[in-house]
């Protein structure tokens, strides 16, 4: 008996040490050759389905470094230097590029000092996510825009987290969320965030006001927004005046000069593109609104 005891407590101990020692290391993803092909070939694809006059796809690992590119006919030479550029900046930055060419046309013009070697604020590169892990970054140069661009990038992005999801069992696919009314009622009231965006491109906040607030621009997110209660003046586009980044990807500022003045209330719906200035100019008494934020 003894002897089964000291063997099961050896056990746990060695159980014990391993999930420890699990609880310290993370599983990292990584991108494989054959993975930067499909994303080249995804993109391949959406050009010639979208008759895009040309570019050149470049794919590089989560270290920036270079794993395949290819160049369509018609291509201008330049295109590969600046296609590998956009994959870097997307991959080392951890965000799309056309984030750094918005901030610099807003104002923040000492972006462009940073070296060229690993910087790029062009439009047209973006992360490549698995499992929620950044792998790697792909770029794409000389479509018929800068959105064309960034089109066909995301295409080729998004053949790994696509293909992931045709293999997800049924039993692995994610739950639906609930809150009770008791729990949105207390968010509401202290105007927090009643989902967060942890592996999700989507939050959703019980927004409160009862008074003015800063003028904003949201460089990666769209508000959607749908009023519980109460009254408020909503302006929006124009141009921000005296704009500040408070944080990555959001500017603040002391109000909108020009745009459009907008009475919102109850049961209305208003959706705030991406770099767009808003602002809450008026609010009469206690004003209650979902905001789902969407990127």
């Amino acid at each position: 008996m003894k002897a089964n005891i000291r063997i099961a407590f050896i056990a746990l101990i060695v159980v014990s040490a391993t999930v420890f020692v699990n609880a310290q290391t993370v599983e990292k993803k990584a991108l494989t050759i054959d993975g930067a092909k499909k994303v080249i070939a995804g993109a391949v694809a959406y050009a010639k389905k979208n008759n895009a006059p040309g570019g050149v796809i470049a794919v590089v690992d989560d270290g920036g470094n270079l794993m395949a590119l290819e160049r369509l006919d018609g291509t201008f030479a330049a295109g590969a230097n600046i296609s590998i550029g956009k994959a870097r900046t997307a991959v080392l930055f951890k965000r799309p590029t056309k984030a750094f060419e918005d901030i610099i046309k807003n104002g923040r013009t000492a972006m462009v000092a940073l070296p060229d070697a690993f910087f790029t604020p062009l439009q047209g590169g973006v992360p490549i996510t698995v499992d929620g892990q950044i792998v790697g970054g792909v770029g794409v140069s000389g479509a018929a825009s800068a959105q064309q661009d960034e089109e066909l990038a995301i295409a080729g992005a998004n053949v790994l987290s696509d293909a992931k999801m045709s293999g997800m069992s049924q039993a692995n696919k994610p739950e639906a969320l609930f809150f009770d009314a008791t729990q949105v009622r207390t968010s509401f009231s202290a105007g927090a965030v009643l989902l967060d965006g942890n592996d999700r491109n989507y939050m959703v906040h019980t927004s409160r006001r009862d008074k003015p607030g800063l003028a904003e621009i949201h460089t990666l997110d769209t508000d959607i927004i749908y009023v519980m209660e109460g009254k408020a003046t909503f302006v929006t586009g124009g141009r921000v005046a005296d704009a500040k980044e408070i944080a990555p990807d959001e500017l603040r500022g002391a109000r909108i000069e020009g745009g459009v003045t907008r009475q919102l209330a109850k049961g209305q719906v208003i959706i705030v593109p991406k770099n767009t200035p808003h602002w809450f100019k008026e609010v009469n008494g206690e004003f209650l609104y979902y905001t789902i934020k969407v990127r």
